[in-house]
């Protein structure tokens, strides 16, 4: 129980750290270097360092659940190519991209059926599952997390009414949407836990399980 633990938290360490770095990059890809010219683009865990992130990745550790997160990524959107909406989504893709794109390389060993020693196949199993949740939970299209603003930025790219309507409306909520996730995430952890139900697990399983039988087959 507690070195499956200790392996989460260290595989949601990594996964945070390679998903802002991957921000950062893109973002510095894409014409704004604010994130580069302030070390962001690094794979050192402290430069992401955010405390109530790191808070979080310690009681999801215990639970063994892909929910945590680093210091936001500074990125200036009017810097970006191809617009600030559709800059924004390609940045915020880059993230739950590189989660899978970590998972998929860690987890070469176990689609070629390799023997691993036990702590270290311990780890390589954690790693690839606690990082294809990462990238699950963060392409939800709630504020703040990544897959609110991919959803902004391809809905910019449709030129008709009701993309332009839906992008208003979802624009007027940003700022509510911390509230949203934060209900989310009680009423997972507390009102599930009482009803025997979990919504994160019902929005999240499915593709966390084709994720799965994707990367280890």
């Amino acid at each position: 129980m507690l070195l499956s633990s200790i392996a989460f938290l260290v595989a949601l360490i990594i996964g945070v750290t390679v998903h802002e770095c991957a921000h950062a990059w893109m973002a510095n890809q894409l014409g704004d270097p604010t994130a580069r010219l302030m070390g962001r683009v690094s794979l050192n865990p402290m430069v992401h360092f955010d405390p109530l992130g790191a808070l979080m990745m310690v009681i999801m550790a215990f639970q063994r659940i892909g929910i945590a997160w680093g210091k936001p990524t500074p990125v200036n959107p009017y810097h970006l190519r191809h617009g600030p909406r559709v800059g924004m989504g390609m940045v915020a893709l880059a993230g739950p991209v590189s989660n899978l794109f970590l998972a998929a390389m860690i987890a070469v060993p176990l689609r070629l059926g390799l023997s691993l020693p036990g702590l270290l196949d311990l780890l390589v199993w954690t790693v690839v599952i606690a990082n294809i949740g990462l990238a699950v939970f963060n392409l939800l299209p709630i504020p703040p997390l990544d897959g609110f603003s991919v959803l902004m930025g391809i809905l910019s790219t449709i030129r008709a009414r009701w993309a332009y309507e839906w992008s208003s409306t979802l624009a007027r909520l940003e700022s509510q949407g911390m509230m949203v996730l934060f209900f989310v995430l009680m009423f997972d952890i507390v009102i599930g836990r009482l009803l025997g139900f979990s919504l994160l697990g019902f929005i999240l399983g499915p593709p966390i399980k084709l994720f799965m039988r994707l990367i280890v087959g």
